[in-house]
């Protein structure tokens, strides 16, 4: 854990607000690849994953961008109605889950609302590289779009406003199908927005879509009967109905880290040595989840009657 201290508030957009951490002492952060995160630890003890949208190179800062939400569990509420210039906060990261592929010969960026931060970095980052890209950035209205000044000047950059005078959804499709196969795509936003880039890319090499997703698609498994095996220490720990293996791991007093609880941040992955995951994150790809390796247990639970964890 890093303790940062808010150098600035930012407001970027209705109930959005970017905040550029740095550190106490002048020392520089550890770095970060586009398309990075980093989880802040809020005084209420809850953990919550922000992308860094500065470019990657930035080592004597991290901005991140916070969009208060309707449906939120505290996390955005709490930082926009007490975090202000001068506060420290608490800071682990950064990770990165949405990784950029630089090497791609087009790489094309589909962004809906707050999901145009991790963006931000990954073009800056092509910028850099000369390489060839386009952004595709959906929101309501011009006024509700942040990061406007930022981007609209940028030829490779198309706005969608949905709710403007004679606009319309993103034909997701259409857009997919207009570019050469070969393309790499990323997409951020709502989750009708990603479910609908998955089934039009569904046809493209797995390798060749990427999403981040900020919420999950279906609930933590929870039905018990099961039980895990710390490997490091011999600990059996049973599962019963109603728990999470991270709610089982947390009533008998082993600490592991976690954030979202929600398998969409990555925090808690951890390396399966026996037993069969029931996977429910959305980080893994479909081809890791095949192979068992690895799982998120804030959300994940077990087809079989024994789980070994490398804990």
């Amino acid at each position: 854990m890093l303790d940062l201290r808010i150098k600035s508030a930012t407001w970027e957009a209705p109930n959005i607000v970017s905040y550029e951490l740095r550190s106490t002492d002048g020392s520089l952060l550890p770095e970060f690849t586009a398309g990075a995160h980093i989880d802040l630890k809020l005084p209420t003890g809850m953990m919550r994953s922000y992308s860094l949208l500065n470019p990657q190179g930035e080592r004597d800062r991290y901005v991140i961008a916070v969009q208060r939400d309707r449906g939120s569990r505290g996390g955005s509420k709490w930082i926009h109605q007490n975090l202000r210039p001068g506060e420290i906060i608490s800071v682990a990261g950064p990770r990165n889950n949405f990784k950029l592929h630089e090497d791609a010969q087009k790489s094309v960026f589909i962004a809906g609302g707050i999901g145009i931060t991790p963006m931000l970095s990954m073009v800056d980052r092509l910028k850099l590289l000369q390489r060839d890209w386009g952004l595709i950035f959906c929101a309501r209205t011009r006024n509700s779009t942040p990061f406007l000044e930022r981007l609209e000047s940028d030829p490779r950059v198309r706005f969608n406003f949905d709710r403007e005078r004679g606009g319309t959804m993103l034909d997701m499709a259409a857009v997919v199908g207009s570019y050469d196969p070969r393309t790499h795509f990323y997409c951020c936003g709502p989750l009708s927005m990603l479910e609908t880039f998955e089934a039009a890319t569904a046809h493209l090499p797995r390798e060749q879509v990427h999403v981040e997703y900020f919420t999950a698609a279906e609930p933590p498994a929870t039905t018990g009967g099961f039980k895990v095996v710390l490997a490091k220490s011999g600990v059996e720990i049973d599962v019963v109905a109603g728990k999470t293996i991270l709610d089982a791991l947390n009533d008998a007093g082993i600490v592991t880290p976690y954030s979202c609880a929600e398998g969409v941040c990555g925090t808690c992955e951890t390396f399966v040595l026996e037993g069969i995951p029931d996977h429910r994150d959305r980080i893994l790809t479909d081809a890791e989840k095949a192979a068992n390796q690895k799982m998120m247990i804030c959300c994940s639970g077990s087809k079989s009657d024994r789980l070994v964890l490398d804990l």
